[in-house]
């Protein structure tokens, strides 16, 4: 409605003008309601073409949507283990939480029979342990038993042998052969006991030491499980749709127990989906403004800070069917990050708010360069300039939009 009153001001006046001071036809005489396509045609089809090429122009250089809204992000909560609840520490069904701070509580009897079992294997090597030091003291005993036995066959054969160099006839033949056979099997005994003394030595220095080290992994397993049990915030942030009560079972595939909202969610940004015919348009950089329906009647200058370079509605993902182009039913659109131009703009806006967005193309730094030309320079000036029109509808919509929403919308 403003660029055809706008235009018409060129347009349709002038022709008007001419009418009624050059050829002296006045309203409701030659110039009636009947008459005034023949007597302002030209004024109007001027009008007209003029209109549509303005608004071509203020929509593709300084694009327009409805579509701009401060998303945030959820995290669902959780448990990483099926389980059933046992304590909620939570009053209601929504709150604030700090980091660390416990939600809500399963019940750990599983968790804590394991923890108690793995501190039961690690007092049992500990004992363990103590009796391999006594068996290791049991065989240095029968070492030193089997060497002094060992010593004693060795003197008695010593003796026997020199008894029989000087007389032979005084010791029989046997009887050295049986202390030989003694003497060896003394030196096995010594053999027995410092192998066994050897294999406790082992035992206590790797064996129990390592079973030792796989209790206490057990152990801290088991605490780690057992802490699992009890839910906590990962950031702060506020609760919502928090209706877990004890007794309730949790998956965590299937059954969420509520949504975490991160307390910066939302605040500090906006993303708004731009038409794909203004993806040569849009750039970082450009001067944005927004009104939203949770702060209305207010107009926040932004500023785009990115530009996503791919559609959403053009992604696939590998499956069983091929992919026919025309199942894409919406055409998808430029999604547009927008952060405020001054500290704080955003405050008020509540995250998911409605917004509408505009952006505007300014070319002043390209004029001022000195490389356009006069013509050139002229329409890019023109260009900056359509932008007020735009600046104005947007604050037309953003006085009118509670009254459309509290009135006429049935919002009251």
């Amino acid at each position: 409605m403003l660029e055809l009153l706008l235009c018409s001001l060129l347009t349709i006046l002038p022709d008007y003008l001419y009418r009624r001071y050059g050829q002296g036809k006045r309203i409701g005489k030659e110039i009636t309601l009947f008459s005034m396509w023949f007597e302002l045609r030209w004024g109007i089809i001027t009008c007209l073409m003029l209109t549509i090429g303005l608004i071509t122009v203020i929509f593709y250089h300084h694009p327009s949507t409805t579509n701009a809204t401060a998303l945030f992000r959820i995290i669902p909560i959780l448990p990483e283990t099926n389980g059933r609840v046992a304590e909620v520490y939570l009053d209601g069904v929504s709150g604030s939480v700090k980091q660390g701070s416990p939600i809500f509580r399963l019940d750990s009897s599983k968790q804590e029979a394991a923890v108690e079992t793995s501190r039961r294997k690690i007092f049992e090597t500990e004992a363990a342990m103590v009796v391999v030091q006594a068996d290791i003291l049991s065989a240095e005993g029968r070492i030193v038993e089997a060497k002094s036995s060992y010593q004693q066959a060795v003197d008695e054969l010593e003796t026997k042998q020199e008894i029989y160099r000087r007389n032979p006839g005084a010791v029989a033949v046997r009887d050295i052969e049986k202390l030989k056979v003694a003497v060896e099997g003394r030196q096995g005994s010594i053999d027995a006991a410092t192998a066994a003394k050897a294999q406790a030595e082992a035992r206590y220095s790797a064996l129990l030491p390592a079973e030792k080290a796989s209790a206490e992994a057990e152990l801290a397993q088991a605490e780690v499980d057992l802490s699992k049990t009890v839910i906590r915030a990962g950031i702060d942030g506020r609760i919502e749709q928090f209706t877990l009560r004890v007794g309730d079972v949790v998956n965590p595939l299937m059954r969420p127990a509520g949504v975490l909202i991160p307390i910066e969610a939302g605040r500090g940004r906006l993303q708004a989906g731009f038409a794909q015919v203004e993806a040569q348009i849009m750039k970082a950089g450009m001067a944005a403004e927004v009104t939203c329906a949770s702060k209305p009647w207010t107009v926040i200058p932004m500023v785009v800070t990115g530009v996503q370079d791919f559609i959403a509605a053009g992604q696939i993902r590998s499956g069983e069917q091929l992919m026919d182009v025309q199942q894409v039913a919406r055409p998808g659109t430029i999604l547009v990050f927008l952060e405020p131009l001054y500290e704080g703009g955003l405050d008020g806006v509540t995250p998911g708010s409605s917004c509408i967005a505009n952006a505007y193309t300014s070319n002043h730094d390209l004029i001022a360069s000195g490389e356009v030309g006069a013509v050139r320079g002229f329409a890019l000036h023109a260009v900056d300039a359509v932008a007020l029109v735009h600046a104005m509808i947007l604050r037309i919509q953003a006085l009118v939009l509670p009254i459309q929403t509290l009135v006429f919308g049935g919002g009251h």
